[in-house]
C-alpha cells in the first residue's frame, strides 16, 4: 500500500473531520443506538482519525482496532490522547492478506480514506467478509475525482483529469478504484444485500487552509509528471502560481468525496 506521511495526516485531518457527512455520521449512530458495548475494527487507520471522528457519535464503552501496515503511524495513534471508556489497541497487518478474520468478534467495520486506493477484488472480498458476518461497515472520504480551484486557471483541467488517470495506477492492491471506488463499493455492498445511505464529504479548502492546499498541489503536480502528458516546466508553472496564491489566502479549492453506511438487512 502506498504510505503516508504521518505529516501529511495531521494536515488533512482537520478538513476531514469538518467534512465527514453528517447525515451519514447519524445513520451510524442512530443504528448503534441503545447499545451498551462495541468493538470496532477500522481498517488502513493511519494515526486513528477515524476514532477521533467517530466516537463521539457512538455508545460506551468502545473497544477499537486499529489496523495499518504502517508501524509509525500505529504508534502515534497507540500514543494518541483518549476518552473515557474508548479503548484502543493496534495491530500490523498487510491489508493484502485475508482481512476476513480480522472482523471475527466486531461489531462494525470502519475505514477512511482507503477504498479508493484498493482495487476491484479486493472491495468485493471486503464486502463479501462482512456480509458473512453481518457487519455494519461505515467507510468515509473516498476520492470520486470531483475537484476544482477557484479563480479558474486554464491547466486546472488538465491537471485534474492527469490526477484522475493516476488514481487508477496499482496503489499496492494492484489497480486501483481511484474516483470509481465510491459508486462500485456501494453496488457491491447493496448486492451483498446491504441498505446503503450515502452522503457527500467534500473538503471545501481556504484562506485558512494554506499550508494543507500547498501540499495537496505538490501532490497533484507530482501525479501529473507521472502521468507525463504536461511538460514540466508547465506543471511548475501552474504550481508556483497557485500555491503563492495559497500562501497568500487568495485560493479556494474544492476536493469531491463520497461517505456511506453499509447496514446488513438481515443480521
Amino acid at each position: 500500500m502506498s504510505g503516508f506521511s504521518s505529516e501529511w495526516l495531521a494536515l488533512r485531518e482537520p478538513l476531514d473531520r469538518r467534512s465527514r457527512s453528517r447525515d451519514v455520521l447519524e445513520a451510524v449512530a442512530s443504528a448503534f443506538r441503545g447499545r451498551e458495548a462495541l468493538s470496532i475494527v477500522d481498517l488502513g487507520s493511519g494515526t486513528g482519525s477515524t476514532v477521533r471522528a467517530l466516537s463521539a457519535y457512538l455508545p460506551s464503552p468502545q473497544a477499537w482496532r486499529l489496523v495499518d501496515n504502517d508501524p509509525v503511524l500505529l504508534a502515534e495513534a497507540f500514543a494518541m490522547e483518549r476518552v473515557d471508556d474508548v479503548t484502543v489497541e493496534t495491530q500490523q497487518f498487510d491489508l493484502n492478506d485475508d482481512v476476513g478474520p480480522l472482523f471475527d468478534g466486531a461489531d462494525l467495520i470502519t475505514s477512511s480514506a482507503l477504498i479508493d486506493l484498493v482495487s476491484e477484488p479486493w472491495l468485493a472480498n471486503l464486502a463479501a467478509a462482512a456480509a458473512a458476518r453481518s457487519l455494519p461497515v461505515y467507510i468515509a472520504l473516498t476520492y470520486d475525482g470531483r475537484a476544482k480551484l477557484h479563480d479558474a486557471d486554464p491547466l486546472d483541467e488538465r491537471i485534474i483529469a492527469a490526477v484522475n488517470v493516476h488514481q487508477l495506477g496499482n496503489k499496492g492492491f494492484g489497480p486501483a478504484l481511484g474516483p470509481r471506488a465510491a459508486d462500485f463499493a456501494i453496488r457491491i455492498f447493496r448486492t451483498f444485500g446491504y441498505a446503503v445511505a450515502p452522503g457527500q464529504s467534500d473538503w471545501v479548502a481556504g484562506a485558512a487552509d494554506g499550508n494543507f492546499q500547498v501540499e495537496l498541489l505538490a501532490g497533484w503536480r507530482r501525479a501529473a509528471e507521472e502521468i507525463g502528458e504536461i511538460p514540466r516546466k508547465t506543471l511548475q508553472d501552474w504550481f508556483e502560481r497557485r500555491s503563492a496564491a495559497a500562501q497568500a489566502g487568495k485560493l479556494t479549492l474544492s476536493v469531491g468525496h463520497v461517505d456511506f453506511f453499509a447496514q446488513p438487512l438481515k443480521r
